[in-house]
């Protein structure tokens, strides 16, 4: 076996000791009324009014551990529920997805693992297939029925793991995946799968789709038939989704992210200058399932310069020819959360043509899915100085940014105006350095969105380096910053500025230009 079967094989997942469970499970059919509809069926087909009691479970064994998966499959009527019931009967507290009133009043946010932090409970969400932050702040009225499905799912997941009993609770899923697409059935059961063996979780799920079991990994799989039920064992690995070996990557144009720029919960942001568009499609239908987007980067970032020790700096033409900025990575909501999205980055890079790859990602601290595909993080990037102050000052004023007025405030106040404007400045000043922000000419409600984004937590940065020299990382310390990148490769920046080059022919004071129709990149 060579290298690649290995990895696609995938290693063995240990398994704990846990619970054995016996169950010997005899239905005893209700006697309804005797009617005249009800006897003349009984007269004309030849049936008893009474049905006498069948085995639905002789002697069957399952084992509840820590980390494991149980899945009952079987026909309709073959006795999934009873013998789910009936294993739920002999656990102590056992949590029903779907079961119990899910908060009406409460964003999903915070209906999910109240007492975890936000990143536990991102984390929750996404591997339940809710992995886009607009959904996120809903109510679950709000929901489809799909989305209902998943908000229930999470919220029980969030309550085994959230439980201050240190033993594992057991959760139970009946119907499981039934009201989903299958794509997307396929990536919660992946991500579920994962989910339970970080957590040390105990599920058991019924369903009639046998399509989930390759990436759902059951520790074992009861397959009902009559009371004499199959019980399969299996050792789940790890490897990546079925989904993956039916995907293709192929170039595509600014035109496709048109159908994707809705899914992104910046969609509203510029692409600046596009150089290279990738999609991912599912072999076979052709459905896109993500989409990935290359743009000549801004002239000025500090933590570029920072971890480059200044190889860009005033240095425009050596910018356009080694590096490009990761724009956007848009995957349908789908396949969200299944690892789909660090594999596309992966095999995306080297194709893009360039040395260095580098990224700004908001949602870096929640989701390393840039860490994954082999990106190096340098760090958070600054804040503009003041932002407590700030933040205080829009108290005093009565200034809610998230407000459905907070643009009206903009366009009627001018100091209102006057602090969003200044802000956007301090923060692009920042990030980019000494680049300039056009803001004579904005709508208050483009001021109002870029503001929003900015008095959040800033993006991380991130480099890739096909030569895997760069990032140095000694010098990028993002808990400092108000030092400036000139000040921190000084000693180094006279050797790549082009200027302090004094070879045959070289006039001085030349500098690059960038690519015809290419200005200063957009904040």
């Amino acid at each position: 076996m060579n290298a690649s079967e290995k990895k696609e094989v995938g290693s063995v997942v240990p398994q704990e000791e846990g619970e054995k469970i016996k169950l010997r499970i005899i239905r005893e059919p209700g006697f309804a009324p005797m009617t005249t509809r009800k006897r003349d069926v009984c007269w004309n087909f030849g049936i008893p009014p009474r049905e006498a009691p069948y085995v639905i479970a002789d002697d069957l064994a399952v084992t509840l551990r820590p980390g494991s998966i149980i899945l009952l499959t079987g026909p309709s009527g073959s006795g999934k529920t009873t013998i789910l019931n009936a294993i739920a009967g002999k656990v102590e507290r056992p949590i029903w997805v779907g079961r119990g009133r899910f908060p009406a009043d409460r964003a999903i946010v915070d209906a999910v693992a109240p007492r975890k932090p936000l990143a536990v409970v991102l984390e929750i969400l996404t591997a339940c297939g809710l992995g886009e932050p607009r959904l996120w702040v809903r109510q679950f009225a709000d929901l489809s029925d799909g989305e209902r499905f998943r908000a229930g799912l999470a919220r029980a997941v969030g309550n085994a793991i959230g439980h201050d009993d240190p033993r594992p609770r057991t959760i139970f899923c009946d119907e499981f995946s039934a009201i989903l697409h299958r794509r997307t059935a396929k990536a919660v059961a992946y991500s579920l799968r994962k989910l339970v063996t970080r957590h040390r979780l105990t599920l058991v799920v019924a369903t009639t789709h046998d399509d989930i079991l390759e990436d759902l990994q059951p520790n074992e799989t009861l397959r009902l038939h009559g009371p004499d039920a199959d019980v399969i064992a299996h050792r789940p690995r790890r490897k990546g989704m079925s989904l993956r070996r039916r995907t293709t990557i192929e170039r595509g144009s600014v035109s496709d992210y048109r159908t994707f720029s809705p899914m992104h919960y910046r969609h509203r942001d510029g692409l600046g200058f596009v150089d290279k568009v990738f999609l991912l499609k599912e072999r076979g239908t052709g459905a896109p399932l993500g989409i990935l987007v290359f743009a000549h980067a801004p002239m000025e970032l500090t933590l570029r310069n920072r971890s480059t020790r200044g190889r860009f700096v005033r240095n425009v033409r050596r910018l356009n020819r080694e590096l490009r900025i990761l724009r956007r990575l848009v995957m349908h909501p789908d396949v969200r959360g299944c690892g789909l999205g660090h594999w596309f980055v992966r095999k995306t890079l080297p194709q893009v043509g360039v040395r260095f790859i580098e990224c700004l990602a908001a949602m870096g601290e929640v989701n390393p899915v840039f860490e994954k595909a082999g990106m190096h993080r340098v760090g958070r990037c600054p804040l503009p100085k003041g932002r407590m102050k700030l933040l205080e000052r829009m108290k005093a004023w009565n200034l809610d940014p998230f407000a459905s007025d907070f643009s009206k405030k903009i366009a009627r106040y001018p100091r209102v105006r006057s602090l969003v404007e200044e802000t956007i400045r301090s923060w692009v000043r920042a990030l980019h350095g000494k680049i300039q922000y056009k803001i004579e000419g904005k709508r208050p409600d483009q001021l109002s969105q870029v503001f929003r984004q900015l008095i959040g937590s800033p993006p991380i940065y991130y480099l890739w380096d096909r030569n895997d020299v760069y990032p140095i990382l000694d010098n990028a310390d993002e808990n400092d910053p108000d030092e400036s990148s000139a000040s921190i490769a000084r000693h180094d920046l006279r050797r790549h500025d082009p200027r302090n080059r004094k070879t045959p022919g070289h006039r001085s004071g030349v500098r690059g230009k960038r690519p015809p129709g290419q200005g200063r990149s957009k904040t």
